[in-house]
């Protein structure tokens, strides 16, 4: 807050954890320039909808409303002329608007002098198809000689990641705090977090030159009593790095708790790894072996009693059709269970036969339990799609769906289905890059248990080979570092299947954990009696008349 009102700092960069105060200290900006320094305001979030309920929640109810300096700088919506409104608030000398960074004409529309941006890596490449979000709303700044823009978030992917760029630019400040017992200062790192396994309750920090065991009260009286300093000259713009270690409101034991909890599970060890230790999450390498997992296979026939649900996923190429089989286990343990590929012609009826034939399929676990395919994506994408159209139509109620992939980050998994095709047949949209950054961490999961992939000893070589025949590159666009996945090999069919009975889970939603539980507590059916049906009389037909008689 001192850097947003140096007047010799222009840009103020904040990487740091979650609830670890960025957009408080944004809303004590904002109201700082309401009562001392009018100014025009834009606070640009995500998206519109984020925007809105941020105005709403924490800037009316919790800023102008609580702040008895601010509660008549603004007026009451409701009344006449007010000129307040939820995405724009006027005040003496000044006004705030408050957008999301996917519209792009409030971005170019007036000329702002202070520019709060929050929450900058879930920002999308571009506005619209006017360009960089941050980039449009800097320059609504360039006629101030005041000007301010501050830039906020949690870290997201190395290398990819908004703020980690803004960060490396600036001064790069980090808060040193001393030691109570040695008075030598450091920053608060995790490696020097320690505890004995699986106990976190003996959690404690160390100090990296005396070796002493910090207490929490040890702690926080560091954190009372650090300072902030720059590892790299100022040039006006200023730059701060916090993480969890350093939280009052988080205990050692808490964090280390939460490790524990996520370290073995790729995707929320990366949720760990932004939002606790507010670093960017790197990727576990940019390929993967073939022949390192390929030692993974084992034998899985019959298949594992924890196998919970099963899904499939199909390639449609000129000449075949290639259908990957996949158990899900509790905490999305998975099985590869066999990979089948079918020879003939995509557009005739046998070729297809065959695939219903596999999809439909019976599965016996160990204790005996019968298993059929919970749900099926079938790519539609280039290769006989009106064929592919007709045949998911056809089973779309035993959940074989048709799906088209889309590149690109940050898209989901599968998104709403729909039917603007010829077969007016429900086509769902799937993030494939998305799913294959999963994979690709899962491929690092070295210990069965949550996340494992493992692989059926059925699977020969040339499968891996397939499987691993992409790798994930870095390159600029626009100005932005971008992760892809590029092929190394001319045949990827086993990857796409895999990817896509993995879409087909994420089109399920399934709880897998809830569906796991209940699998436990389950109890035995009662066996019910078998009564002897009663007689049936015989009575004499012809209603009232007949009886009388």
């Amino acid at each position: 807050m001192d850097a947003c009102s140096d007047p010799t700092i222009s840009e103020v960069v904040v990487m740091a954890g979650a609830q670890l105060g960025k957009t408080e200290t944004l809303l004590n900006v904002i109201g700082y320039h309401i009562h001392h320094s009018p100014c025009p305001i834009l606070y640009l979030m995500p998206t519109v909808e984020m925007a809105q309920s941020f105005s709403k929640d924490r800037l009316t109810a919790g800023l102008l409303r609580s702040t008895p300096s601010l509660r008549d700088k603004v007026r009451d919506p409701r009344s006449r002329d007010s000129g307040n409104t939820t995405q724009h608030k006027v005040f003496p000398g000044g006004a705030i608007s408050l957008t999301g960074s996917n519209a792009p004409s409030t971005l170019s529309s007036r000329p702002i002098r202070l520019v709060c941006c929050d929450e900058i890596d879930r920002y999308p490449p571009s506005s619209g198809t006017e360009g960089d979000p941050i980039a449009l709303a800097k320059k609504r700044s360039a006629t101030y000689w005041n000007r301010k823009l501050i830039l906020t978030s949690t870290p997201t992917t190395k290398g990819a990641s908004r703020i980690e760029m803004a960060y490396e630019e600036s001064d790069q400040r980090q808060y040193h705090v001393p030691c109570k017992h040695c008075e030598e200062s450091q920053v608060l790192r995790w490696a020097q977090v320690k505890w004995e396994s699986d106990q976190p309750e003996t959690a404690a920090y160390v100090c990296e030159h005396c070796g002493v065991l910090w207490s929490e009260s040890d702690r926080l009286w560091s954190v009372r009593n650090g300072q902030w300093i720059a590892q790299k000259p100022t040039n006006g713009v200023a730059g701060f790095h916090i993480s969890a270690l350093y939280s009052p409101w988080a205990t050692l034991r808490e964090i280390v708790q939460d490790f524990i909890r996520v370290h073995k599970n790729p995707e929320q060890l990366r949720v760990f790894v932004n939002t606790t230790l507010a670093e960017p999450y790197e990727e576990q390498g940019e390929a993967v072996d073939a022949f390192f997992l390929s030692q993974r296979t084992e034998d899985l026939t019959p298949i594992p009693d924890d196998i919970l649900l099963i899904v499939k996923g199909a390639d449609v190429q000129d000449s075949r059709v290639e259908v990957t089989t996949l158990g899900i286990a509790r905490d999305d343990e998975a099985f590869v269970l066999e990979h089948q590929t079918y020879y003939g012609d995509p557009s005739t009826p046998q070729l297809w036969g065959a695939v219903e034939s596999d999809l439909f399929k019976t599965y016996t676990t160990e204790s005996g339990r019968e298993m059929r395919a919970r749900a099926t994506c079938v790519d539609s994408g280039g290769h006989f799609t009106n064929s592919v159209y007709q045949f998911c139509k056809k089973h779309y109620g035993n959940r074989v769906f048709a799906i088209k992939g889309r590149g690109g980050e940050g898209v989901p998994i599968a998104g709403r289905p729909s039917k603007n095709n010829v077969a007016k047949c429900p086509l769902f949209p799937i993030g494939v890059d998305t799913v294959k950054h999963l994979l690709f961490a899962r491929f690092q999961i070295t210990d069965p248990g949550p996340g494992y992939l493992h692989f059926s000893d059925t699977l020969d070589d040339e499968y891996f080979r397939q499987l691993t025949a992409e790798r994930i590159v870095t390159r600029f666009h626009k100005g932005f570092k971008r992760r892809s996945f590029e092929k190394i090999r001319p045949r990827n069919e086993a990857l796409d299947c895999l990817v896509y009975a993995l879409a087909a889970y994420g089109i399920l939603n399934v709880n897998i954990n809830t569906l796991a539980d209940r699998a436990v507590s389950k109890p035995e059916e009662p066996k019910v009696e078998q009564r002897t049906p009663r007689p049936l009389i015989n009575r004499p037909r012809g209603g009232f008349v007949n009886s009388w008689r």
